[in-house]
């Protein structure tokens, strides 16, 4: 171990980890001084921040309970993070028991702890691979999941850290193409549309994590569900899809949001 006894041994904690500052935004415990500051830098410029963040892990919860009363029983989170209550496999099988969840990182602090947490949990697993490995992630999770069978495949988050020149189209039209009739794709990605100019003075500072975001246009984003067509309210600002509570100002907040069903 590191010293710090949740933080797997190899990691290099001198350097701001994109999982543990979402934890931060998140309210969670499992983030470093170093990952506060830049966390701090990000917020003082872009208030709403921790907000979308927030919503985000709550259009997640609201669109897995969906998922899970829709049928389906079988769940991919790729890009999944640094645990923190109100997991997916928490919902699902709340929802509906012995649902299947395999979750993905490419962050090793956030695999470990993963790994710790849902030791003993049936029916989850773990998978450490980067989200352009489709290859890794479709091998690891087809030994819990049955892709004969319908399941969700769920991206919240973490396409836009997909830099154009490695294909992010791609990479959904692969995890797409192995689905059974009955599956569903969900999407949650970051947008300039409409934001104001600190927003990519804040994505510039993202690349300090070594996963620099990139931002997207609605059309673009919509254009990867081809062949899942949007279920209502379509792909719509976080907040809006699906709200059990009234809205207010749903354009601060800088990412889309939807699900599609195959």
């Amino acid at each position: 171990m590191t010293g710090i006894d949740w933080v797997p041994a190899g990691i290099d904690t001198s350097r701001p980890s994109a999982a543990r500052v979402y934890d931060y935004f998140l309210g969670g415990t499992h983030h470093l001084p170093v990952d506060r500051e830049l966390a701090g830098h990000i917020e003082a410029m872009t208030p709403d921040i921790g907000a979308t963040m927030r919503a985000n892990r709550e259009f997640l919860q609201r669109a897995v309970r969906f998922l899970a009363g829709a049928g389906i029983r079988q769940f991919l989170d790729v890009g999944s993070g640094i645990p923190t209550s109100g997991n997916v496999h928490e919902i699902a099988q709340a929802e509906a028991s012995g649902s299947s969840v395999v979750y993905v990182d490419v962050d090793p602090v956030a695999v470990g702890h993963s790994r710790a947490i849902l030791a003993g949990v049936e029916r989850t697993g773990v998978v450490l691979a980067d989200a352009r490995d489709t290859g890794t992630i479709l091998a690891e999770a087809a030994q819990l999941i049955d892709f004969g069978q319908p399941v969700a495949v769920l991206l919240a988050g973490v396409l836009h850290f997909v830099p154009d020149e490695d294909d992010p189209a791609g990479l959904v039209a692969a995890l797409r193409g192995v689905t059974a009739p009955g599956s569903y794709l969900l999407i949650s990605h970051a947008t300039a549309d409409g934001q104001p100019p600190e927003v990519v003075a804040a994505q510039r500072l993202s690349s300090r994590t070594g996963t620099g975001i990139v931002l997207r246009s609605h059309a673009e984003i919509a254009s990867w569900f081809a062949g899942f067509p949007l279920i209502d309210p379509g792909l719509v600002h976080i907040p809006l899809w699906r709200p059990t509570e009234p809205v207010e100002h749903p354009e601060r907040y800088g990412a889309y949001a939807g699900v599609g069903a195959a």
